[in-house]
């Protein structure tokens, strides 16, 4: 593969990938580009939406040793007609027979047949009827799908809803998907989405409620009123709604977890007509495991990497969330001595899926207790913990200003630190910490990779961080697409980091930012750069935590690019999306739900 850039502006960029075909992107918008010729090594042309002839873009060449500079820079009208006055007679008849074809063949598959779907009482578990409390394909229709006018499968309506809440450990959000089954994969056409209210240093999550499940519940309301808003009455009692919590709930005890869910499915059972996923998947502390490969079918199905026939290399995933953090990809193994190919050693980091008709055998681990909130407290403990060895009978420190390297210099910041059980200062201290007088990211640094544990005992080689195996990525991953999303783009993005850069460029970003406030000038040309700057002082310190983890935990070369995309088809990453493409199949634990009728 080899890859281009138009001067490192990363205002486009483009990819050839077997089998001959390129992939590029023009200020965030996803084009597809076809060759002139049939065959990697010569000159494409790029199509980018309905602004064509409105883009400056370059023909390139992708033979071995290009370096990434355009050979030459056209108007799109201009490429367009040189890729015409390329061809030969020949083959511009052939294009203009095939495309016909191509045109006849969409006209006749997409011509109703006057199926109707859901006819009957229906005996799957989410079949839909065209009774009482079902939707028939004519209502569905009128909804307003704008892809087909019938579904591909009698079996399933035109139009589908699902309902994921995500309770996370900094506050919950809902995302309300709607999909067609206009193909055999079903199509995700548009999304509804709200989160509670932020709260600065603090949380708006089920578990910030403690003790009290009712409140906690209620704090849903907010969410499910988007829901009923967005969903369609006729549809209602068949969209499934699932509540999935993640690193917060996992660090309350059981008995206050366990309250927590039940009261949150009570409620969602009595007050609102959407059916809620029967069992344990219904409501739920989501295991790390699924966290990370729910993530991961999202970021590819949008990709367009699974669910269908082609065998295209699928994008590892890595999720940086509050409590903790994921990483997910598809490793490739060597043949090794004897001719024998090297397999992923057993464990419950193995994990085998089926998607779209493929089989994948993946790499997934769930780091808890690094993620960005929980690793700022463990630096912060650090801290704490190398002053109280040096001064262990004298506290008077405690209320001077501590002089934090991670912060930067001339900031200042009141931090809650929640210490060890059992600590000798207790389990939560307050504490004012300033920046030292001269930067000094490389201690930074340090007290973030301290926090890895990379010299712990490595039971199964190779290994990431605190003991835990991981396939070398520099071995078995080496060129594929990187995504890193959830706080990797929220600390890099509102920087003016473009939409790809290598390890190496973000070190320099991090370096930068833990100059101080003389430095952030750097910043001025961008939107309230400056003002986050200033606002967050901890912003030296998730910048060092996230580059430790990157490159020192999970080894991944200095100059290798990664992608820090929020979106895809304008849609968010994250697992959201894909623990909600399961609850479209029939059998997937919910029925759609009767309405009570009053007499």
């Amino acid at each position: 593969m080899y890859w281009v850039s138009r001067n490192r502006s990363w205002t486009w960029k483009v990819t050839c990938m077997p089998p001959l075909a390129l992939i590029a992107d023009c200020g965030g918008t996803t084009i597809v580009a076809s060759p002139i010729s049939g065959r990697c090594g010569s000159v494409w042309r790029i199509y980018c939406g309905n602004a064509l002839p409105n883009l400056n873009l370059s023909l390139v060449s992708d033979f071995p040793g290009f370096k990434g500079t355009p050979l030459t820079t056209l108007t799109m009208v201009s490429a367009v007609k040189t890729a015409w006055m390329t061809q030969s007679q020949r083959s511009r008849y052939m294009k203009t027979g095939s495309i016909l074809l191509f045109i006849v063949f969409l006209f006749y598959y997409l011509a109703p047949k006057g199926v109707h779907v859901g006819s009957g009482s229906g005996s799957g578990s989410n079949a839909v009827s065209s009774g009482s409390n079902g939707v028939s394909n004519a209502e569905v229709s009128a909804a307003g799908s704008t892809t087909c006018t019938k579904s591909s499968d009698p079996s399933k309506p035109l139009k589908q809803y699902v309902l994921m809440i995500d309770a996370g450990s900094t506050g919950s959000r809902i995302h309300v998907y709607r999909f067609n089954n206009c193909g055999p994969t079903p199509y995700l056409e548009d999304e509804a989405f709200k989160m509670t209210a932020k709260v600065e240093g603090g949380s708006s999550g089920l578990s910030s409620f403690d003790g009290d499940a009712e409140g906690a519940a209620k704090s849903l309301d907010i969410l499910m009123d988007v829901a009923m808003e967005y969903v369609p009455e006729n549809l209602r009692s068949c969209s499934p709604v699932a509540v999935k919590a993640t690193a917060g709930l996992r660090k309350l005890s059981g008995d206050k977890s366990n309250n927590i869910l039940a009261a949150v499915r009570t409620r969602l059972e009595t007050k609102y007509p959407f059916p809620v996923v029967a069992g344990k998947e219904g409501v739920e502390v989501m295991e790390g495991t699924d966290e990370g490969v729910y993530a991961w079918i999202t970021t590819n199905y949008l990709l367009d990497r699974i669910g269908g026939p082609d065998h295209i290399p699928t994008a590892a995933t890595f999720d940086l969330g509050g409590g903790s953090t994921q990483i997910v990809f598809e490793p490739t193994f060597q043949t090794g001595a004897g001719g024998v190919p090297e397999k992923m050693a057993p464990g419950t980091h193995k994990y085998d899926l089926d998607f779209g008709g493929r089989h994948f055998e993946l790499y997934q681990q769930s780091h808890l207790g690094y993620g960005l909130m929980e690793s700022r407290n463990s630096i912060h403990k650090l801290v704490i913990n190398g002053l109280l060895a040096e001064n262990p009978d004298d506290k008077a420190w405690l209320k001077k200003p501590i002089v934090n390297p991670c912060i930067a210099p001339g900031m200042t910041k009141e931090v809650k630190i929640e210490m060890d059980k059992g600590h000798d200062l207790g389990p939560l201290l307050i504490v004012n910490m300033t920046g030292p007088s001269s930067p000094a990211p490389a201690q930074c640094r340090g007290l973030a990779e301290k926090t890895l544990k990379k010299s712990s005992e490595c039971p199964l080689a190779p290994c990431s961080f605190n003991g835990v195996h991981q396939p070398s990525l520099e071995k078995t991953f080496t060129k594929e697409d990187v995504f890193i999303f959830s706080y990797f783009y929220d600390r890099t993005a509102p920087l003016g980091m473009p939409e790809s850069f290598t390890l190496r460029e973000m070190h320099d970003l991090t370096h930068q930012v833990c100059q101080g406030e003389p430095a952030f000038n750097t910043f001025a040309s961008i939107p309230d750069a400056v003002k986050e700057l200033k606002e967050r002082p901890e912003w030296c310190l998730d910048l060092n935590f996230m580059m430790a983890l990157l490159h020192t935990g999970y080894e991944m070369p200095i100059d290798r690019e990664v992608k820090i995309n929020k979106k895809i088809r304008d849609f968010e990453l994250g697992w959201c999306l894909g623990a909600s493409l399961p609850l479209l199949a029939k059998n997937s634990g919910w029925t759609c739900k009767v309405n009570e009728v009053s007499h």
